[in-house]
């Protein structure tokens, strides 16, 4: 839900959000820590967006979503891979792509299965 929520309020117009920690963990009355592993896990480059915090002040955070084209989404993936690459942030990956319209299902099912 959490997740939904901050996708939601990016526009199309808009490419980064600010959000404040504390007034979203009242909102959903939990603690800002799940905020922060939501942000963490949902809010990552594999999966297109950067985020920027500042702590203090109900913990202010910046989440830019990264310009998606097909060339510069492949771009932006192979620079956030680095040296290793988990099973599971391949599979964020293929996801991403079929999402963009990069690969079909029919793709996506095959690169998975060979990822196992």
């Amino acid at each position: 839900m959490i997740e939904e929520f901050i996708k939601e309020m990016f526009s199309d117009d808009d490419a980064s959000i600010e959000i404040q920690r504390n007034d979203l963990a009242q909102y959903f009355n939990c603690v800002p820590s799940q905020i922060n592993y939501v942000i963490s896990t949902r809010f990552n480059p594999s999966q297109g967006y950067y985020v920027e915090s500042k702590r203090g002040g109900g913990g202010h955070i910046k989440i830019t979503k990264v310009n998606v084209t097909k060339s510069n989404y492949l771009m932006h993936a192979i620079s956030s891979i680095g040296d290793k690459i988990t099973a599971q942030e391949v599979d964020i990956f293929i996801s991403n792509f079929l999402s963009e319209g990069i690969i079909s299902r029919n793709r996506s099912k095959t690169i998975k299965s060979s990822n196992k």
